[in-house]
């Protein structure tokens, strides 16, 4: 291992390389002199754009090719939307660095609507997100709702060529792609609650490279990683992954934590809500509290237990 350079690995898409690209240039002011460049890849996740991702096995497909390029030498770390990182990594690897959060919200985008109360009955919109495609059953039975991959430029063509009357995307990726104009509305909490992890950016490397590891925790962010692993650890103690309609919020305030909680049925639309609040030195215990409230409420049934 040479210390004095790291190695990226990271997919193609715009977005990908536009948060390799940000963990760079923030490892390279934090150690000066030290080398870094990117080895971008193309996962499964990318390449099968014609089925919904829960029926092949989820986000974790963006994880396995840059996870095999690590143990082969190929690569010193991995940059990810934490969103995508599965609560349980593989073993051997670690998440030395969580970023500070951008904008968890979602953003509702439509060339012909200001929001989502605006649709006309029968509107058809795109996501490919169980939790989005929940909630949006929940607010509006009556839309159309369909599977909508792809990156970030791919999905916006698909709307801008009419397949869409709207779709929902996460404000985060739009607004570091400079899309930010394309947002006609933020889907915010406490009434739109986002995917565990939203908005913030996570580093992976192997866990037994301790130059790596240290070079890396000089980027992680104590309060991002704190408020999300309340979040993590609610997904982790629903047996949940990132396919799965569950969402959550915590934040950080001076009485501590405070955690909502939700899992949704895309089918019927119903929601199933929980909060609960700790000392910041108990996210674990709060996401796991949080969590055996919605079991009690019925969460299992709906996430198929």
């Amino acid at each position: 291992m040479n210390p004095s350079k790291l190695r990226i690995a990271t997919r193609k898409s715009a977005l990908a390389l536009w948060q390799a690209e940000h963990v760079a240039a923030a490892l390279r002011v934090a150690h000066p002199g030290l080398a870094v460049e990117l080895v971008p890849m193309t996962t499964r996740g990318d390449e099968i754009l014609d089925q919904p991702l829960a029926t092949i096995g989820g986000k974790g497909l963006f994880l396995k090719e840059l996870e095999v390029a690590m143990l082969e030498g190929r690569a010193d770390l991995a940059v990810h939307s934490l969103k995508d990182v599965p609560v349980t990594l593989e073993p051997g690897f670690a998440l030395p660095a969580i970023l500070p959060r951008a904008d968890a919200a979602d953003a509702f985008i439509s060339n012909h609507y200001p929001d989502l109360s605006a649709l006309p009955i029968g509107a058809r919109v795109g996501t490919s997100s169980l939790r989005r495609q929940a909630l949006l059953r929940a607010l509006r039975p009556d839309l159309v709702l369909l599977d909508l991959r792809g990156n970030v430029g791919t999905r916006l063509a698909k709307l801008d060529s009419d397949h869409y009357d709207a779709i929902v995307l996460a404000c985060a990726g739009l607004e570091r792609l400079g899309l930010a104009s394309r947002i006609r509305a933020r889907m915010a909490a406490p009434n739109w609650l986002p995917a565990p992890g939203q908005g913030a950016i996570a580093i992976e490397a192997r866990d037994d490279q301790p130059i790596v590891l240290e070079l890396l925790a000089a980027l992680d962010d104590a309060e991002t990683r704190l408020t999300i692993s309340a979040e993590r650890a609610m997904n982790q103690a629903l047996g949940g992954s990132c396919t799965v309609p569950v969402g959550a919020w915590c934040v950080l305030g001076e009485r501590g934590l405070h955690l909502s909680g939700m899992v949704g049925d895309v089918v019927s639309g119903r929601l199933l809500h929980a909060t609960g609040t700790s000392a910041s030195d108990h996210a674990v215990a709060l996401g796991q509290q949080v969590a055996a409230s919605l079991l009690e409420q019925g969460a299992g049934e709906l996430l198929g237990h």
